[in-house]
């Protein structure tokens, strides 16, 4: 049988061949964990198709959730967040940002890349013309890609460096230290407000560094003046970076499944070193006074815009949301998962993640103020001044301090591996989703293998002596919560009123089998939307360019290389819509209309597509819907994918519902049967209007 493509009105010379939902799983093949990669999109046809695989079970879907939400930034930003903004008080503005924006957006990307079983890009096609929220998502994960990587490097630095009976950090000793550097066993006698240099020179105690101050600095970066010198290479980073890099493909090169069972070692291991990290820190003297000054809430601070803004911009932060990682993830769940209580355990463990290291944090922030007979705040700081000077400090005063330097570093590389593993699993998804023409599935190796290699590539500029300020203008305006808000209001948006709130919950109840309620669909058209664009809003209001460190202020090409790196993504949006309204043919309003008609739709699993087979429960025999022809397979395979897709819809939705209406009463079971044929009537001149003419 041969199909030809015609224009005009439909002409069927002979009658079109019935085709029946077997043929469809046909088509379709074994997809019981995933499904066909086509994405929906007409200019992504490419012949064959491949079958995209699955989580091994659900678990492994929450676990690599978790692992990927639960990052380095709970153990280093989210107490620094909590002291600075009140307290225990700052968990009220924490909470209420979690129930109104972080989770229903969670909720929101795993449910819609489940539903569509395809990648951050394409999943998009609901609505095309905000079809650049997808590639600006996509921008903003191969930046987090580029330079989240660089932690880990740091991280197997000092991994590597720890292997030794006395840490280097500790004293003054090392080649990489100077006439500033404040060794604390050399203090006797020394007269207040100073301190003896290495020469026994006396210098102001505000001119001093810490030895592992100085050892970030000069020994791991080595620093240069600014971002104009850009200096020579860390060699022994550039290693760490390699190597941090080969494990991250090893573990992710053969697919989810694989990556599923990784995880499960690398998320749940930080726990059992967390909690190691708190018994001991909670025996350490001034323990008690670090945690007082963690939780004791400061109810005033409420009344701060401030506060409320870290609140909802860490949880944005937190939880991964605007990257398209999350939406990548859902797309290999099975299509009846059960995505919501996923997104509710994901996102207790994450909070209280969050909380539980802020316990280990400052029990030993405490332990430090007591040694140093300061005030918890003077010892305070947050990033990477945090866990690589101030918890590097702290274990080296500890008894046993190789074997707790050992663990809290191996504890930060699984961390920050457990995010790595989702975003470039994430980068490559949406690519292979996307652009299925150049086979990129097929060869997901090499692919996968091209994005490690141009991503160190990149990187080697972030290893340089001057890479750290390049570091902090990608940290802070390219994967900034500039972005992720920009990104995270508008995929509410084509939710809620491109593609339809009503439409979409319909679709999520059907996916789910039960309806979520009421209260999420608020949050996708209300309060999520008014949140993200809100804070951005003021975020740009109360914009401060970037500075490193205390004194080190960025010269006016570094804070526009900056902006540039945002905008990367978040031109996108507007520039895209733009491109698609000048290039779509027809007036205005007919490109309105074909702009805003989806390209993908909800993709139930093969059981659901095939006919209920012999006789149902109360006699109705429906096998006669079953007809085995190969030629009708072909009719489908012909198709563009577009209407082949749509098809599956239409006979999906109307199939499930005539296996439900099995057990109602023969006035529904009637009604549903109508619906039915309405449904393969309606899916027939779809693509008949585009195949005019049928020959054999």
């Amino acid at each position: 049988m041969a199909l030809e493509p015609g224009e005009g009105a439909i002409a069927l010379p002979v009658p079109v061949p019935d085709i029946t939902m077997s043929a469809i799983a046909e088509e379709r093949g074994a997809m019981e964990n995933g499904d066909v990669c086509d994405g929906g999109d007409p200019e992504n046809a490419s012949g064959e198709e491949k079958v995209r695989e699955g989580w091994s079970n659900k678990m492994d879907f929450i676990i690599a959730c978790i692992g990927y939400a639960v990052g380095l930034r709970n153990v280093w930003r989210f107490p620094y967040l909590c002291h600075k903004n009140g307290g225990g008080a700052f968990l009220i503005p924490y909470g209420i940002s979690l129930i109104t924006a972080g989770v229903p957006i969670f909720l929101l990307e795993v449910s819609i890349g489940q539903m569509l079983q395809t990648g951050g890009i394409t999943v998009w096609g609901i609505f095309p013309l905000i079809k650049g929220v997808g590639y600006a998502a996509f921008s903003v994960s191969f930046v987090v890609c580029t330079y989240y990587i660089i932690i880990i490097s740091w991280s197997l630095y000092y991994l590597f460096a720890s292997f030794t009976s006395e840490l280097p950090w500790g004293d003054c000793q090392g080649d990489w230290t100077d006439q500033y550097c404040n060794d604390p066993e050399m203090q006797e006698g020394a007269p207040d407000g100073y301190f003896f240099s290495m020469n026994g020179s006396l210098y102001p105690l505000d001119d001093g560094e810490s030895p592992a101050q100085q050892y970030w600095d000069n020994k791991v970066l080595g620093i240069s003046s600014g971002i104009d010198e850009l200096g020579g290479m860390r060699w022994e980073l550039v290693g760490c970076l390699a190597l941090a890099w080969v494990l991250c493909y090893l573990c992710i090169w053969r697919g989810v499944k694989q990556t599923g069972k990784i995880v499960w070692f690398t998320a749940l291991t930080p726990y059992v070193i967390l909690t190691i990290l708190l018994i001991r820190g909670l025996t350490l003297e001034g323990a008690g006074q670090g945690i007082e000054y963690y939780m004791k809430p400061q109810w005033e601070r409420l009344k701060e815009p401030t506060v409320w803004i870290d609140a909802a911009t860490h949880i944005f932060f937190s939880y991964g949301v605007g990257i398209g990682s999350l939406i990548s993830l859902g797309s290999y769940n099975k299509y009846r998962n059960n995505s919501m209580i996923d997104t509710v355990v994901v996102g207790f463990v994450n909070a209280g993640t969050s909380i539980y290291s802020g316990f280990v944090t400052f029990s030993i922030l405490g332990y430090m103020a007591h040694r140093q007979q300061k005030s918890v705040e003077d010892v305070v700081e947050q990033g990477p001044g945090l866990t690589f000077i101030t918890y590097p400090t702290a274990l080296y005063t500890m008894p046993g301090a190789t074997f707790f330097a050992i663990i809290f570093f191996a504890m930060l590389l699984m961390l920050g591996m457990n995010t790595q593993f989702a975003v470039v699993e994430g980068l490559a998804t949406s690519l292979m989703d996307a652009f299925p023409q150049y086979k990129l599935r097929e060869n997901r190796a090499i692919f996968l293998l091209s994005i490690c290699i141009s991503s160190f590539g990149i990187g080697l500029f972030l290893v340089t002596e001057g890479g750290m300020y390049f570091f902090q203008l990608f940290d802070s305006y390219g994967a900034s919560g500039f972005c992720l808000l920009w990104i995270a209001g508008w995929e509410c948006a084509a939710v809620a009123y491109g593609y339809g709130f009503k439409k979409f919950y319909r679709d999520v109840t059907e996916m789910l089998g039960f309806s979520p309620g009421i209260y999420f669909p608020i949050c996708w058209v209300f309060v999520s939307p008014l949140v993200s664009f809100g804070i951005f809003l003021f975020s740009l209001i109360d914009y401060k360019p970037a500075t490193y460190g205390d004194d080190y202020v960025y010269p006016l090409w570094g804070n526009i290389l900056g902006w540039c790196l945002a905008i990367l993504s978040m031109h996108w949006l507007p520039s895209y819509a733009l491109y698609l309204l000048l290039t779509t043919p027809g007036t205005l309003k007919e490109r309105w209309d074909v702009l805003k008609q989806p390209t993908v739709f909800p993709k139930p699993p093969v059981d659901e597509m095939l006919t209920v087979s012999g006789a149902s429960k109360d006699g109705d025999d429906t096998a006669h819907m079953v007809d085995e022809n190969s030629a009708q397979v072909a009719i489908i395979r012909s198709l563009p994918k577009a209407y082949k897709t749509q098809y599956y819809y239409y006979c999906c939705q109307t199939q499930c519902l005539l296996k439900r209406s099995n057990r109602r009463s023969r006035v529904q079971h009637s009604a549903c049967k109508l619906a039915y044929v309405v449904g393969k009537l309606c899916a027939c001149f779809v693509f008949c209007s585009h195949y005019p003419t049928i020959g054999t």
